[in-house]
């Protein structure tokens, strides 16, 4: 091999070595990102829930929208997302909803204002945010 390609190869792999670290440090966001979504989430069942008609809809709405428009924001601002980024995205958001009408359904026909329904569906729908915060932070 000549000294050329030599000094090529090396430059190369040093190159590939800072996209991953770049990648790998730029791609923190998603944790934080899942750890609000699943806070907000649990937030928006127990307003929804435990508050009374319309006061606990109206202040949980109000609140969501600000969560997921927030997020919205910082999640257009980032500059890296991994490889399968969408698709993990979006096995959160249905898990979430499914969580979340399992929820919310039952809950508002048999147990308004029942805490012993809504804290623990609070926590159950804040789960897919909060494994996924999880899982993330791992990778």
């Amino acid at each position: 091999m000549s000294e050329y390609a030599s000094k090529d190869a090396a430059a190369a792999l040093d190159r590939m070595q800072k996209l991953s670290s770049t990648v790998r440090d730029g791609t923190r966001w998603y944790v934080r990102y899942q750890l609000v979504y699943g806070c907000a989430a649990a937030v928006l069942v127990l307003f929804i829930g435990l508050l009374e008609r319309p006061y606990g809809v109206t202040i949980g709405s109000g609140l969501w929208c600000v969560a997921i428009t927030g997020l919205s924001v910082y999640a257009a601002r980032q500059r890296v997302a991994r490889r399968g980024f969408g698709w993990r995205h979006g096995v959160m958001m249905t898990c979430w909803g499914l969580l979340y009408g399992a929820v919310l359904i039952p809950g508002t026909m048999w147990f308004p204002g029942n805490p012993a329904w809504w804290v623990p569906g609070a926590l159950v729908v804040a789960l897919p945010g909060l494994i996924g915060a999880y899982l993330e932070a791992r990778r």
